[in-house]
């Protein structure tokens, strides 16, 4: 699971701003919204709230690319435009096997090297207390290498910078950089970055061919999801498919010279009222997105993964928004996480669905972008609690992160003759 993520001069983030999903337990209010496991509370679900354009995308795309140099892919990582900093710095904690790790990575994106990893292992004593063990420290700039495993303390500083460390050096001669190089990859592969606004159906088309547990609950929550789809189902290939142009059908054999992605898409198909029809041609733009978003929702429910969504609101109804969320909510959810971006402020709501630390905020001003969640704001200064109406506050504008968008001066160029 995913607790904390740090950014510095990454994208539109020209400042360090800290995102964190771990819980204050100095309230017990909605306990099931907490995965709790050795001393480490982390919540279940956070939305993002912000204004477009202010970096809620941005911080997506920094976790994409501390995922990135994590699995040894090109990460892609650009720094802030006005910073004239190639220097990107990125953090990221999170727990794998029941343990805390946390890794800070500084990236130079002009000659496209690490110049520094610290790789920790973090644990609670029997005080309370938070302790740490380094497992890997590697600084260019100051010369400092050091490694659990004693015997590749020797070669950090001659290998390659392109990459973290237990990707520069061949694992299998060193069995504690082994056991480092799984635990961070196995962790990147646990996490899902998706854009509502451009999901792939491949995961579910791919779940829907095989005939098993997981692919019925995956129709079962299409099904669930649009009230009036009797069946939801990825055609046989004997199965007569049948689009209609201008009044007249195309037989299969026209769709047999499609190319394989889109003829996958043809295959699917959704039943209303006993009759079946191509998904892609009948079903709504939410009904496509959810058939899409599926597959990730039960695989990341199903095994322990996290989820993170730019946009989950989109094309949807608040109702069904809402309805994912509480899912991750549940208590018989274990280990599954959602962490999504979002416009729809029905979901602003610490009565019924969230706790302060799950809600958070993106604002930008002229001198920089500002990440900070609904338990920063004091109640006593602000008057914000439990009960209080969020939807009223957001409004209002005490929350910030709100657009103030005026169309006057568009509407007098439109009507001006001049």
């Amino acid at each position: 699971m995913l607790m904390e993520v740090r950014l510095n001069n990454v994208l539109a983030f020209n400042k360090p701003v800290v995102f964190s999903a771990n819980a204050d337990m100095r309230t017990k209010k909605f306990i099931s919204n907490v995965h709790q496991e050795n001393g480490n509370n982390i919540v279940k679900s956070t939305a993002i709230y912000g204004p477009n354009n202010t970096g809620k995308t941005c911080l997506i795309k920094g976790i994409a690319s501390i995922i990135d140099i994590l699995l040894n892919n090109e990460p892609h990582l650009l720094p802030n435009l006005f910073t004239h900093n190639s220097i990107c710095e990125l953090g990221i904690a999170f727990l794998y096997d029941k343990k805390k790790y946390d890794y800070t990575i500084t990236y130079d994106a002009q000659s496209e090297e690490i110049i520094y990893e610290h790789f920790v292992h973090k644990f609670y004593d029997e005080y309370g207390n938070e302790k740490s063990d380094t497992l890997i420290l590697k600084d260019i700039k100051k010369q400092e290498f050091k490694c659990v495993d004693p015997n590749v303390e020797p070669l950090m500083e001659v290998v390659a910078n392109k990459t973290l460390l237990c990707h520069a050096i061949d694992t299998s001669k060193f069995s504690k950089l082994a056991e480092i190089k799984h635990i961070i990859t196995e962790f990147a592969r646990s996490i899902d970055i998706i854009n509502m606004n451009n999901i792939p159906i491949d995961q579910t088309i791919k779940l829907l061919k095989n005939e098993n547990n997981i692919q019925k609950k995956v129709v079962n929550f299409i099904k669930q999801a649009d009230v009036y789809l009797d069946d939801f189902k990825y055609a046989e290939a004997d199965m007569d498919i049948k689009l209609k142009k201008n009044g007249k059908a195309i037989a299969d054999e026209r769709a047999l010279a499609l190319p394989e992605q889109l003829l996958d898409q043809l295959k699917l198909i959704s039943v209303y009222k006993g009759h079946p029809v191509p998904s892609m041609v009948f079903d709504s733009t939410g009904t496509k997105k959810i058939a899409a978003l599926a597959s990730y929702i039960i695989e990341a429910l199903e095994k322990g993964r996290t989820l993170i969504v730019d946009e989950l609101d989109s094309s949807l109804h608040f109702s069904l928004t809402r309805a994912i969320v509480a899912l991750f909510n549940n208590e018989l959810n274990d280990m599954a996480q959602l962490i999504f971006t979002v416009h729809d402020v029905t979901l602003l709501d610490c009565k019924r669905l969230f706790r302060k630390e799950q809600i958070w905020f993106v604002h930008k001003d002229e001198e920089q972008v500002y990440l900070y969640s609904l338990a920063d704001f004091t109640t006593a200064n602000t008057g914000i609690r439990d009960s209080t109406n969020l939807l009223d506050k957001y409004k209002k504008g005490v929350l910030g992160a709100l657009p103030d968008p005026s169309f006057f001066d568009s509407l007098l160029d439109i009507k001006s003759k001049y």
